[in-house]
């Protein structure tokens, strides 16, 4: 039997994600997007900034941001940008803070807001970092976050970065 012939269809949710890359990061940033509008469709995307590495000695990144709708929950979607990354030479044996050549995290699910071990991993701790909200606050000034209660403008303009000069890279 068919339990799922049935069962109500998912609601698609808006997910805004943050990308990065330090090893040819145009290559694998644009081909990232491609495979993104592949499999979701419509996907709206900030301009690319370059920024230093956090926490390591190494090239500089790029940083975007994508905002798409789905209706895969956050484990399903998960595993398929971690796949996406693994095609794109993803190294993850190496210390957390390194070179890569494509990093794609979910920093919003919707308003979901999900902790473990008691710590909140979504939204992504992330956030704090100029090179993760400003990219979201381009193309989702409006969104929520769920655990301030403040637009990603709001929090954008409050950030002690907001005014910085950051470089905009053409992808």
């Amino acid at each position: 039997m068919d339990t799922n012939a049935s069962a109500p269809a998912r609601a698609a949710t808006t997910v805004l994600l943050s990308l990065g890359s330090n090893l040819e990061p145009e290559r694998h940033l644009r081909a990232a997007l491609e495979e993104l509008r592949a499999r979701f469709g419509e996907v709206v995307v900030s301009p690319a900034y370059r920024t230093p590495a956090v926490g390591f000695d190494g090239p500089h990144f790029l940083n975007n941001a994508a905002s798409l709708r789905t209706t895969l929950a956050l484990a399903e979607l998960e595993a398929w940008l971690h796949a996406l990354e693994d095609r794109h030479g993803r190294v993850r044996t190496g210390p957390r803070l390194a070179d890569r050549t494509l990093d794609v995290d979910v920093v919003f699910h919707g308003g979901l807001v999900l902790r473990e071990g008691g710590k909140v991993r979504i939204p992504r701790p992330e956030l704090k970092h100029a090179f993760v909200l400003k990219p979201l606050a381009d193309i989702a000034p409006d969104f929520v976050d769920p655990l301030s209660g403040r637009t990603l403008a709001e929090l954008w303009r409050d950030h002690p970065q907001h005014d910085e000069a950051f470089e905009v890279v053409a992808l």
